[in-house]
């Protein structure tokens, strides 16, 4: 069976999506369809902006998720999942592709989801740290432990997990994790505590706009971030899309599922090849590849 997966924030690049905008008439009305929705030239910076204007939270995330669905859309009848999974922000892509949601809905939400986001993160200055070489249980225990807020926000693969928090809390859990055997951990260069109870404003605003949104029937499963399951009932898609900013990112969980319900070919669409890496390490059977639009042409 096939699955297809959608990366998170982290995956931009310069240049992102000028292949597809140039050799595609279908990407190229979608990406000027995209720039009169946002109400400015989102593809001068994805085209032409340099690293760091690609790092703003408001620009990363819809650009990643117009590289995503686009490059979905260009490959024609050759892209037929039987089920999809997004990390984090690429749960928006996923269910583009999927049929629940519009190509300008998930657009408009993932440009809301960013704001909000962006807002959240400036009302308190917090972080995340990448912890390397532990248990789970070990992470999760040394989290509930430490003073302040922090939290484990992304179940990457065995081994990789993500903490969020308070920037002090954070520096702690750090110093105790090392203590406690970690090969790494490492605080990353993020604006905020993604995935954690400080994201509550962003989730509050976010969930207004989720609410108001219409949602199809999907063509196959999705598997969600905050419950790794199977999930094809519109309701639920909807709860769930509202829990996951303040809820952890279960990536390990949601592949293991996806393994256990048939899925043999893992196939990451959008910028990099991260979710790629993650799923081997996660499963050493599981096969990969990159969506290319040039090998449809």
């Amino acid at each position: 069976m096939n699955a297809y997966i959608f990366p998170g924030q982290g995956a931009q690049f310069s240049g992102m999506g000028l292949d597809l905008y140039e050799n595609s008439p279908l990407a190229q009305e979608l990406f000027e369809n995209a720039n009169d929705i946002l109400d400015f030239h989102i593809t001068d910076v994805m085209f032409e902006g340099t690293a760091e204007d690609l790092k703003q939270t408001k620009i990363t995330q819809p650009a990643i998720f117009l590289h995503s669905v686009i490059l979905a859309k260009t490959l024609g009848d050759s892209f037929k999942p039987d089920m999809v999974a997004g990390h984090s922000l690429g749960e928006f892509s996923a269910l583009v592709a999927n049929g629940s949601l519009s190509f300008e809905d998930g657009l408009k939400l993932v440009s809301q989801r960013a704001l909000a986001m962006q807002k959240a993160c400036e009302l308190q200055p917090s972080t995340m740290a990448a912890v390397l070489g532990l248990e789970d249980a070990v992470v999760e225990n040394v989290c509930s432990t430490t003073q302040g807020i922090v939290v484990a926000a992304n179940y990457n693969c065995p081994g990789q997990l993500v903490i969020s928090g308070e920037i002090e809390a954070i520096n702690t859990a750090c110093e105790t994790l090392k203590a406690e055997g970690a090969r790494r951990a490492l605080v990353l260069p993020v604006g905020g505590a993604f995935h954690s109870p400080l994201m509550e404003p962003a989730r509050e605003e976010l969930a207004a706009a989720i609410e108001n949104t219409r949602f199809s029937k999907p063509n196959c499963p999705i598997y969600q971030n905050v419950t790794a399951n199977a999930v094809i009932d519109e309701s639920a898609i909807k709860a769930n899309l509202i829990s996951q900013l303040t809820a952890p990112v279960r990536w390990t969980q949601s592949v293991q599922q996806m393994i256990a319900d048939g899925a043999t070919h893992f196939t990451e669409v959008g910028p990099g090849k991260v979710l790629q890496g993650l799923v081997r390490k996660i499963n050493r059977e599981a096969q990969t590849m990159s969506a290319a639009y040039e090998t449809q042409v």
